[in-house]
């Protein structure tokens, strides 16, 4: 066959199947043959190609996975099975797509994909990142732990970000908090006494400065506490980078590269600083929350009820229930001031400030430093909340208490007590045969008239009785079978009948437990109870008088 011949040969077959100006198309096109020979290329293949001339064997001037393609197609009967494929030669990605000749050629029609590779590659890294990013910021804001959220961010950030993560927090008086991870490793936590002037950058983050470019810094020169213990070989690269937080700096990320990785481009060092926001506004409100909560815990620590004891041979219990049990203080209050001897008088309070929650239990501390500025005032009761009045009706909080007041002293086997209500039920004594009876006791309430009065009830307790101070939160419980009926009077006394005899801090235990079981999961109003009692009999302590001694017949 002359070299005519073969070419009109080859022509007729590609005219079918290709066109007849196959050769002129802009795209890369190559025949081979059932062989695996180079048959024909056009000009553009021909450049893409060098060495693809006639005759040729294709894998020897062809990407391995194109002459992989080709014999494929050839041994499953024809191109017509065999879908486009893609691979890489030199900096391109070519797509070749196969169209079967008359006799058993392949025409390979080849097309520059790179730039819509590049364009996927970026959309689904821009995914990725965006998922990463996402992801973070939920687990960095799950925990409003200081020390759980360095761990995050230092974990994350060496798993995804770096080989290995130090987080840096602001100085803690010389010292600053650390956090360190690397890659497949446990977060360490430590603090140090370190110079982050040592670390190119570092000073200027921890005081929210842009960042310097990672290449400014010399991994070599790293001091050896910014280098986590547990990165093996030496390191190849390194970004430092601002963690911004709520008004001030929350901190500094150190992120590490080993000298084998490639180091940070600068897309990466952009994504660093966003991941770094990230982290930053999440330590911020962790550690506003940490200082919001110790401060809490600070003031609610004299806000809380107090816990009550035996006092010279009386015994005092006191419950409390929030209207929320979300909340731990309310509108209820009691207290109480033992005396300094037996031979004088312990002064006991219990109120009910007019609101719920917070803004209650503010002027209820007020009330509570107030009178305990006032007791050299408590052997005059109407002398003590006048001068509270006074105190509250000058008070910018436009609300009102209402109290009742006992004073209370042992002599021998008798417990005797002043009551003094100011617009507060009365007490109710329970005597040891079961008999319960009001303290007759009235008055005005405080902090609503510039005027209030009171009368005094005078009360004696025997051994095994009780009097029971108590808030309308007690009687005005809602409960019963629709939710819609009070606990109410009748029925405080008729339990408190039942604890006749028995000790103050058990009596407060089943009224609590029987108000609770009324209002099951209801709404109510806080709940407050103090019980006074006369134990039957008490062998007091010689050590300070406070101890609770042994019951006697």
């Amino acid at each position: 066959m002359t070299t005519f011949e073969g070419s009109s040969r080859r022509s007729r077959g590609l005219v079918l199947h290709g066109g007849a100006s196959w050769t002129q198309a802009p795209y890369p096109a190559l025949v081979a043959d059932r062989a695996g020979g180079v048959v024909e290329v056009n000009a553009a293949a021909a450049a893409l190609f060098p060495g693809a001339i006639g005759g040729a064997r294709l894998r020897d001037v062809a990407p391995a996975w194109l002459a992989e393609a080709h014999r494929c197609a050839t041994e499953e009967g024809g191109a017509g099975r065999t879908g486009a494929v893609r691979g890489r030669h030199r900096e391109l990605t070519l797509e070749a797509h196969p169209t079967a000749g008359d006799n058993g050629d392949v025409v390979w029609w080849l097309v520059d994909d790179t730039d819509r590779v590049v364009a996927e590659t970026a959309l689904h890294d821009e995914r990725e990142r965006t998922a990463f990013l996402a992801d973070a910021s939920t687990r960095l804001l799950a925990s409003l732990n200081v020390d759980r959220c360095m761990e995050v961010a230092v974990r994350m950030a060496a798993e995804h970000l770096a080989d290995a993560a130090l987080l840096v927090a602001p100085a803690a008086g010389k010292r600053h908090p650390m956090a360190a991870s690397v890659r497949g490793s446990s977060v360490v936590h430590t603090i140090g006494r370190i110079d982050p002037s040592a670390v190119p950058g570092l000073s200027e983050a921890l005081q929210g400065f842009p960042p310097v470019p990672s290449r400014w810094i010399d991994p070599s020169a790293l001091p050896d506490w910014a280098v986590p213990e547990g990165l093996d070989g030496p390191v190849g690269s390194v970004v430092v980078t601002p963690l911004p937080g709520h008004g001030v700096p929350a901190g500094a990320l150190i992120l590490l590269r080993r000298g084998e990785t490639p180091a940070f481009d600068a897309s990466e060092e952009v994504f660093a600083r966003v991941f770094a926001a990230r982290a930053g506004v999440a330590l911020s409100a962790a550690r506003l929350y940490t200082e919001q909560t110790s401060i809490t815990a600070t003031l609610m620590l004299e806000l809380l009820p107090p816990k009550l004891r035996q006092v010279h041979g009386v015994e005092f219990a006191g419950g409390y229930r929030a209207s929320r049990d979300t909340e731990r203080v309310g509108g209820d209050f009691y207290d109480v001031h033992p005396s300094t001897s037996p031979d004088q008088e312990t002064f006991a309070v219990l109120g009910d400030v007019c609101g719920k929650g917070l803004a209650a239990a503010v002027l209820t501390g007020k009330i509570r430093n107030t009178l305990q500025a006032l007791l050299p005032l408590a052997d005059d009761h109407g002398n003590l909340l006048r001068r509270l009045n006074g105190a509250l009706i000058n008070n910018r909080h436009a609300r009102y208490a209402t109290l009742v007041l006992a004073s209370v002293r042992r002599e021998g086997r008798t417990t005797r007590l002043r009551l003094t209500s100011a617009g507060h039920p009365r007490p109710l004594i329970v005597r040891h045969t079961g008999q319960v009876e009001e303290a007759d006791t009235s008055g005005t309430l405080i902090g609503a008239l510039p005027e209030v009065s009171a009368r005094t009830a005078h009360v004696e307790l025997g051994p095994g009785e009780t009097c029971l101070l108590y808030t309308d939160g007690v009687t005005e419980a809602k409960g019963g079978p629709l939710g819609d009926v009070l606990f109410g009077e009748e029925r405080l006394r008729a339990a408190l009948a039942e604890c006749a005899g028995l000790p103050a801090e058990a009596v407060v235990e089943r009224l609590q437990m029987l108000a609770s079981d009324w209002v099951g999961t209801g709404p109510h109003d806080d709940i407050a109870l103090v019980a006074i009692t006369a134990p039957h009999g008490t062998h007091l302590t010689a050590v300070d008088g406070h101890t609770p001694g042994r019951y006697t017949a």
